[in-house]
């Protein structure tokens, strides 16, 4: 049983200075947009459980996760003038917050983002990411950053999935490494409002099969591509027969 002990984060400015900590529900990005509904100046609240039901990821995908065995939690942010055109600026943030946490524990080449928002070890899934945006007037006024990473669980039906714990062989205070998590999702979200090409380039720097050629299905067929980059928005570029070609994460599925 993971018992609670702290009440708020230390080393961060806003992050985690407000903690709502759930036994159990269906799922914390919809108990974050509920609390959202009552107050809309929350920011950097954070909803954390050690029970998510119905916890989901992109394409309507079930997060498969333990009870009291792993990281799964929301933040509500409120940035400041961010654009709905500029919101993958704070998907590649958020990824990159998990991939400098994952890099304390995890031999650094082999933890990679797999586009758009999934954190893999090698070729195996140790966590994602699933960001809700509420725009109004072309600006994002709130967003619901969903983080779940594999920490102490030692089994998945997914044989594709991993943990933490399977890869170091030490089981971890979810505790202590959620603090840490909350500080590097803080640095890296005031990255945002630096308008430099930081972030993207970090971004694509540990970004799951980058420069590489693999197949991938699109529709019903199954092509030979190279992934060159990302646009402004976030979706794909790839290289097929020597044409560019851009695709949002419904329209393409990396195979192999």
């Amino acid at each position: 049983m993971w018992v609670w002990k702290k009440t708020m984060f230390s080393n961060t400015l806003f992050i985690g200075k407000k903690i709502l900590r759930l036994a159990s529900c269906a799922s914390t990005n919809d108990f974050a947009a509920e609390v959202l509904s009552q107050n809309p100046h929350e920011n950097g609240t954070l909803i954390i459980t050690e029970s998510q039901t119905q916890g989901r990821g992109q394409r309507g995908n079930i997060w498969e996760a333990e009870s009291g065995k792993n990281l799964t939690f929301s933040v509500i942010f409120q940035p400041d003038s961010l654009l709905a055109s500029d919101h993958f600026r704070l998907n590649m943030a958020v990824c990159l917050a998990i991939y400098d946490f994952l890099i304390l524990f995890l031999e650094k080449n082999k933890v990679k983002i797999k586009w758009s928002n999934d954190i893999y070890f090698e070729d195996r899934k140790l966590g994602g990411v699933l960001i809700e945006n509420t725009i109004s007037e072309q600006k994002i006024r709130h967003s619901i950053i969903g983080i779940g990473l594999n920490i102490n669980q030692l089994s998945f039906e997914n044989p594709k999935a991993v943990s933490l714990t399977t890869l170091t062989n030490t089981a971890y205070n979810l505790e202590n490494l959620l603090e840490k998590l909350g500080e590097n999702l803080e640095k890296r979200i005031l990255q945002i409002r630096q308008q430099n090409a930081t972030l993207r380039a970090e971004y694509l720097q540990n970004l799951y099969w980058y420069q590489e050629t693999h197949f991938f299905r699109i529709g019903n067929q199954e092509i030979s591509g190279q992934i060159l980059g990302i646009d402004q928005t976030g979706n794909l570029a790839l290289q097929i027969n020597q044409k560019i070609r851009y695709f949002s994460f419904k329209e393409i599925v990396f195979i192999k």
